[in-house]
């Protein structure tokens, strides 16, 4: 039989980051002498690869400068704004009933698996996860579609019994490269249109209408 499985995109899907993640981006800004934006303007840098906001607030493609970027925003994440950080609602609970429906649960972010373990410790969710995983921190598996591809492997992971949960187009983008199912979520960072024009298969609006459409969306995969 297979294994049914979901994967979770955490900032923006388990966690909200703002806090946390627009810091860093002003500090690393900063300290390379720029004027940041506010951080309500920076919304946008929540989910995608930090590479790739770092090129557009830089507007650069020079590797030197970007590393530099990351390097300071990482000095302030690892100490500080890894815990400007808040659980969204009804999560424990959410995950807790999908894994008693026979699911398998795993974390699936962009962000460094060094960060993402200790988030999900810090807010006692390790339990609720049969694996977690994440980029490297030279950027290896930041694509969320190399990330989905490597967990599919090394879990097993049948892709018609796998769904992808995530709030931003990189997470349904990547479902859809290796034929597995997405649940939006609009309650974090990307909108209802990011997520319906890029393939979602269902939207969630809250984290508690996540099991309801996995059942709707197993009873369709296997119609």
């Amino acid at each position: 039989m297979l294994s049914k499985a979901v994967l979770f995109d955490l900032d923006g899907t388990l966690t909200d980051p703002k806090l946390g993640i627009t810091r860093c981006i002003q500090y690393a800004l900063s300290e390379m002498g720029y004027k940041p934006p506010d951080g309500d303007r920076l919304h946008w840098c929540i989910g995608p690869p930090l590479k790739n906001s770092f090129s557009q607030l830089l507007n650069t493609s020079e590797d030197k400068l970007l590393e530099r970027a990351i390097s300071l925003y990482r000095s302030r994440f690892s100490t500080v704004g890894l815990f400007e950080n808040s659980l969204y609602p009804q999560i424990p609970e959410t995950l807790q009933t999908i894994r008693s429906a026979g699911y398998k649960t795993f974390v699936a972010t962009s962000k460094p698996y060094i960060y993402a373990t200790r988030i999900i410790e810090h807010f006692a969710l390790s339990p609720l996860f049969d694996g977690v995983y994440g980029s490297e921190l030279d950027g290896t598996r930041s694509v969320k579609g190399d990330l989905i591809h490597h967990i599919l492997l090394k879990e097993q992971l049948s892709p018609s019994a796998t769904v992808m949960v995530g709030d931003r187009l990189h997470d349904i983008i990547g479902a859809k490269q290796h034929n597995i199912a997405s649940i939006g979520v609009t309650y974090g960072y990307g909108t209802e249109q990011e997520l319906k024009v890029n393939g979602a298969d269902s939207i969630a609006r809250f984290p508690d209408d996540i099991p309801m459409l996995l059942k709707d969306l197993r009873l369709k995969m296997f119609s």
